[in-house]
């Protein structure tokens, strides 16, 4: 059923590829030639084979296969693997096969020491791209950051964003905000939180505002050592926020400065710029005060006088 979900899902990429027939000249590789793929992907055999002949994807799109492996694990064991995972030919020295997708049943073959039950195809980094990004769509949800960085590596490769918007069945807005959050968000904060799926991408998108906001620099130092990523990601997130709010904070005013005493009396006085401060510090002189005000101007004249 769920390769039928991916099959419809490619022929109708592949529909739509077909259309201008331009497109199709000026584009030999393109999403279009999945739907054979998986078509002779479907009709062999799937053959069983050594864990220890299979490299991982150079590209994933999951952080950790790990999440929930003890379920498919005891899954496995009890009942056998149930859906073939899809391999492709692989170049060099090393494992002869590259896995496509089923990363999850590869790796719980690989604890409970058993061959994987595999579709094995010639296929190009493109087309494995493809196949890995729609399978996994039509059997398990991504979140948000996966989404992201995965985004952003099929870009890497060559894919355009009309492309990438199809094969992770998402629109224009949201896969410009996927792509921007993993590119203005560094990768060593992203895997120091997790994956997050819990979390959705409100959070992701304020940690993407706050960084260009503040400018921060030292953000990992900012994510908990403990918890789970949603909680990093909250966390880090509230410590960017304190950072905003000390950043908007306006200026403490200056302390003022020191009074000097003028010998003798209880009056008190500073000069400082072109500011003069007096100050009595008892209540019965305060007609001193007043004293000086009324007469400003005449001292003020007196002043001048002695100036010409």
């Amino acid at each position: 059923m769920k390769r039928d979900l991916l099959s419809k899902s490619l022929a109708q990429m592949g529909s739509k590829a077909a259309e201008p027939a331009k497109a199709q000249e000026d584009a030999p590789r393109s999403l279009k030639s999945m739907s054979d793929v998986l078509s002779q992907v479907s009709a062999q055999a799937a053959q069983e084979v050594e864990v220890s002949e299979i490299a991982d994807s150079e590209i994933a799109d999951r952080f950790k296969v790990e999440d929930g492996l003890e379920d498919l694990i005891e899954s496995i064991r009890a009942s056998g693997q149930q859906l073939p995972a899809l391999l492709r030919y692989r170049r060099g020295s090393g494992p002869r096969y590259e896995v496509v997708y089923g990363r999850r049943r590869i790796a719980a073959c690989r604890v409970l020491g058993i061959k994987v039950k595999a579709y094995i195809k010639e296929m190009d980094q493109r087309e494995a791209l493809v196949s890995q990004a729609l399978e996994n769509s039509a059997r398990l949800e991504r979140s948000f950051i996966e989404q992201a960085i995965f985004a952003t590596r099929l870009e890497e490769q060559g894919f355009n964003r009309v492309e990438i918007g199809e094969v992770l069945a998402v629109d224009k807005g949201t896969l410009s905000k996927l792509i921007g959050v993993a590119r203005d968000v560094p990768n060593d904060v992203i895997f120091a939180i997790g994956a997050a799926h819990d979390a959705g991408r409100r959070p992701w998108l304020e940690l993407r505002r706050l960084i260009k906001a503040t400018g921060a620099k030292e953000i990992l130092s900012l994510v908990p050592a403990k918890g789970t990523p949603a909680e990093k990601l909250n966390a880090t997130v509230g410590a960017l926020q304190s950072t905003e709010a000390r950043q908007a904070a306006p200026d403490p005013a200056p302390s003022p400065a020191p009074l000097s005493k003028l010998n003798g009396t209880p009056v008190a006085f500073t000069a400082r710029g072109k500011r003069l401060v007096v100050e009595v510090s008892e209540k019965k002189e305060q007609g001193f005060l007043e004293f000086v005000e009324a007469n400003l101007e005449k001292l003020y004249q007196e002043w001048k006088q002695r100036e010409t």
